[in-house]
């Protein structure tokens, strides 16, 4: 079994400890744990490992935010991943610092990667890991909020929580998205 796991972010130095950035953080986090490094390929820079008997390609999108649709869609039909196989995982200014949530669906909440996905899939039903970034700007100003860098205090509140999503992506692939949700969002 394949499991497409696709971490949102934009490529760039000028991008790189944002915090529309957590979703590469996060797959850098378990290339890393799993001994893996990304190359880069069509639309996207590539992994993938195996875990408890899955495939897990990992993918952080090149197309920059507002055109992650095109690599997911291309990922999705090269390697012949379903969708319900397909975990993206996204920043949410929605949610409070670190707080993880795990969804089988839902809405874009005015995100522009997710807003370019469903617009690719032509659904709202895929998997997603929404990590929230908090909301602590003023009124106008949140596009430079999330591609703004992470403050000190922030940092410290997200990395011991990279961990556990790292865990929650190796859950969804060994058992599955209902048994992963009502084992991590009620943590």
């Amino acid at each position: 079994m394949k499991y497409l796991i696709v971490g949102l972010g934009n490529i760039g130095e000028e991008y790189t400890n944002t915090r529309h950035n957590i979703g590469f953080v996060i797959l850098d986090a378990l290339a890393k744990e799993s001994k893996i490094t990304f190359h880069s390929d069509r639309y996207a820079s590539v992994s993938e490992f195996k875990y408890k008997g899955r495939t897990l390609i990992l993918i952080k999108p090149s197309t920059y935010m507002n055109l992650s649709g095109k690599a997911v869609k291309y990922w999705m039909q090269k390697e012949n991943i379903p969708i319900e196989q397909t975990l993206v995982i996204v920043d949410d200014v929605a949610l409070p610092l670190g707080v993880l949530r795990l969804k089988g669906q839902g809405s874009d909440g005015g995100h522009n990667g997710l807003i370019n996905i469903i617009e690719s899939l032509q659904t709202i039903e895929f998997p997603r890991l929404r990590v929230g970034i908090g909301n602590n700007y003023a009124k106008g100003f949140q596009v430079d909020y999330v591609l703004g860098k992470w403050t000190r205090d922030e940092e410290k509140g997200l990395i011991q929580k990279i961990p556990v999503a790292v865990e929650v992506i190796k859950s969804f692939a060994a058992i599955g998205i209902e048994r992963t949700m009502n084992f991590f969002n009620t943590k």
